[in-house]
């Protein structure tokens, strides 16, 4: 399992080797001591092996020189381990693994779940026996038959959440994440004095981060507007439920949660991502009619509000784009991904 670096690259890895071991398989993830593997991966039982390697891709001079210095000594560890396939979700941790079972002839099944597929997976795409995309466009990084869009595993929790029918009041979530997003916090604080003066029926449930709660929790609390400011929510799944539309971010975790939830949104591209890859994917979720886009330099506070209320105030507008996002759901894709490295790997 090449699965490390950051949540995004982990959490997906490490659903999809929970099916494996369910099957009686053993799954063993290679990652670096400064990824999110190493706190996630022992936790859930996993046997967790760490080589030295560093990114190519957006870092500087040196870093690259390091990590070119680094890789042939890394492949080389990474050849004696033997298995019969090898997962990739992508990203620096990746390379060694990769290549090793590339030279080894071992079987290589990736997973991109973004619309753009990243730096690793397009340098080693024609060589893969599988891809398991989130995109139909994704499948034009990888020979033609060997793609297939399962989709990127998501908590059963969301795909359980029912339409949601519109009240008189227009219930939205804004979230930039675990962290918070500077963009979307400044924002919603210059737009609560707009709302209130226009008098639009709206509650608004926002997940700041740690950084900016305390001050934005005390401005709010003075802004006469319903709802409420949380550092972080745990019950994701429910504030979901509880939303008409959605404010957030881009990445292919959070927008398959809105297509597993079958929710409106507003996505603001976070604009320092990989490849731009937040914003390939919020261009195809605007395609599909699921979702509005809008640039992080061009979101403030009357942006905020003039979407907002355009959308709440169109007939049926949010009900559509509901549906619109569900289209792109893809349950059960921890299982799909199991089933395609079991047959990769000969069964």
């Amino acid at each position: 399992m090449a699965a490390g670096g950051t949540g995004g690259h982990v959490i997906p890895g490490l659903a999809v080797a929970r099916e494996l071991r369910q099957r009686g398989h053993r799954a063993t993830f290679v990652g670096t001591r400064r990824g999110m593997e190493c706190k996630l991966v022992p936790a859930e039982g996993f046997e967790l092996k760490l080589i030295d390697i560093g990114g190519l891709n957006r870092v500087g001079f040196m870093r690259k020189l390091t990590t070119l210095a680094q890789l042939p000594f890394t492949t080389l560890g990474c050849l004696r381990d033997a298995s019969d396939a090898v997962f990739s979700m992508g990203g620096y941790v990746a390379g060694p693994p990769v290549v090793a079972a590339l030279i080894r002839r071992t079987p290589v099944v990736v997973m991109e779940p973004n619309a753009v597929a990243g730096f690793t997976n397009r340098l080693i795409g024609r060589f893969v026996t599988r891809a398991i995309i989130s995109f139909a466009e994704t499948a034009r990084y990888f020979p033609a038959g060997r793609a297939q869009a399962t989709g990127l595993p998501v908590r059963e929790e969301f795909f359980r959440i029912a339409p949601k029918p519109r009240s008189a009041q227009l219930n939205v979530l804004i979230t930039g994440g675990s962290l918070g997003s500077r963009t979307l916090n400044q924002a919603a604080r210059q737009s609560w004095p707009i709302f209130r003066k226009s008098g639009f029926p709206i509650r608004i449930v926002h997940q700041t981060g740690a950084a900016d709660f305390d001050r934005l929790a005390e401005e709010f609390g003075k802004s006469g507007l319903d709802g409420e400011v949380a550092a972080f929510i745990a019950d994701m799944p429910a504030a979901f439920a509880a939303a008409d539309l959605i404010v957030c971010r881009s990445g292919a975790g959070t927008v398959s949660e809105l297509a597993a939830a079958g929710r409106a949104s507003i996505l603001v591209p976070f604009p320092f991502a990989a490849d731009d890859h937040q914003a390939r994917n919020a261009e195809a979720m605007e395609r599909g009619g699921a979702a509005r886009l809008t640039r992080d330099s061009e979101m403030n506070g009357e942006m905020l509000f003039a979407i907002v209320t355009e959308l709440g105030n169109a007939d049926a507008a949010l009900e559509g784009m509901a549906a619109a996002a569900r289209k792109f759901a893809k349950p059960g894709a921890a299982g799909k991904a199991a089933d395609i490295l079991e047959e990769a790997a000969g069964g």
